[in-house]
């Protein structure tokens, strides 16, 4: 499959943009490249190849569970516009 500048005109204004008549050209050429790029990687045989949720075998770095500050929750709470119940009170948003 190939865009023509009329398709390629069609897609900016479903995408909202505003190209000059120059630049359809370069957006032509650009996505009919993407889409060829897509067509070969289409063709690549990957039913034996297992997904990857990374390409590197990486180990997280895990740092211990520990807590670093004194809790302010009640100090917090008093200088809170509102509180009731030990939580917040916001306005309300939704009716």
């Amino acid at each position: 499959m190939s865009l023509d500048s009329t398709e390629v005109a069609r897609i900016a204004r479903l995408a909202r943009l505003l190209l000059e008549e120059a630049e359809l050209e370069e957006y032509r050429r650009d996505l009919n490249g993407i889409l060829s790029l897509v067509r070969r990687m289409e063709a690549v045989e990957t039913r034996a190849v297992e997904p990857l949720a990374h390409p590197l075998d990486l180990k997280a770095r895990l740092r211990p569970d520990e807590v670093t500050e004194e809790n302010q929750k009640d100090r917090l709470l008093s200088i809170a516009p509102a509180g009731e119940h030990g939580h917040y009170l916001v306005p309300r948003v939704i009716d």
